[in-house]
């Protein structure tokens, strides 16, 4: 007997209204479903299509037959090394990821655990650098990778964006509601704040962290400007500099430009469906396991 069943009271029925309001729930779902699916399916369909079928007057629901080979013609392209910008984008993706959850965590675990004179100051000159445009720093950020000599160079990529300001902010307004007994418990037991961080807090905090590793990896991943300054030799293309240029003022490589679209999708789509229960969890807990 399911759940829900047990809850009812004896001789419950389900009056017409009830049912219909059901049916109209289901309904509206099925309708968000089917435009959730629906540019999913429109890129699968053209990707595995030739250019004759997606430009063709008479529109087809599926083509005649699936173009698998594609599928290589994508990989074996010589202007466009798809497979070399899948694996730039997961290398640099999983490397900002990293960094900041580690380097904002500590700087939002200082911010709010460790007392020190100039607390405040410190976190408000994080605050400040919230409100300064993007687009102001992005000329100096790019004469210090250059200086540096990390212009097509994976590092140029990922050095000066492994920290955020903002995920500071957020993990320092975390660990301001985390519980204190807990940290109390393990200084007497003789761990100082790095102890008590990595074997108390962190495990403790997973749900949280999950959610950021999400936002953080999916925000690197379609990144598109700094790629394109950084990454001028193809050897540092990411996934977005390499779906830019399937269009061309020459031409547009249609079947190929959708299939990349569709690789480029699949390891978003990986890690959300890994990570969709540390999420929803993330969500309503506040650090406490159980």
């Amino acid at each position: 007997m399911a759940d829900h069943d047990v809850l009812r009271p004896v001789g419950y029925r389900r009056t017409p209204a009830g049912i219909l309001a059901t049916v109209a729930r289901y309904l509206a779902l099925s309708v968000a479903a089917v435009l959730f699916l629906l540019p999913f399916y429109l890129v699968l369909r053209n990707g595995f299509a030739t250019e004759q079928e997606i430009t063709a007057q008479g529109w087809r629901l599926f083509p005649d037959r699936v173009h698998w080979e594609n599928i290589g013609e994508l990989l074996d392209d010589p202007a466009v090394p798809m497979l070399r910008s899948l694996v730039n984008s997961v290398v640099v993706s999983v490397a900002q990821t990293v960094g900041q959850l580690l380097f904002a965590s500590l700087a939002g675990y200082g911010l709010a655990r460790i007392p020190y004179r100039h607390s405040k100051k410190v976190f408000y000159a994080v605050l400040a650098t919230l409100m300064i445009p993007a687009a102001v720093t992005f000329v100096p950020s790019f004469v210090v990778v250059s200086t540096l000599g990390w212009i097509s160079d994976l590092r140029g990529l990922v050095v000066p964006v492994m920290f955020s300001g903002f995920t500071a902010f957020l993990f320092r307004q975390y660990f301001l509601a985390f519980p204190a007994e807990l940290e109390e418990a393990a200084r007497i037991d003789g761990l100082g704040h790095w102890g008590t961080y990595w074997r108390i807090v962190v495990p403790n905090s997973l749900n949280f962290f999950a959610a950021i590793a999400v936002i953080t990896f999916i925000g690197s991943w379609n990144s598109f400007l700094w790629p394109l300054v950084i990454g001028q030799d193809q050897s540092a293309w990411t996934v977005q500099v390499a779906l830019s240029t399937f269009i061309t003022g020459q031409s547009i490589n249609i079947h190929e430009l959708f299939l990349a679209a569709a690789l480029s999708v699949l390891p978003l789509v990986l890690m959300f469906v890994a990570l969709q229960r540390f999420l929803v969890r993330g969500a309503a807990e506040t650090g406490i396991k159980g």
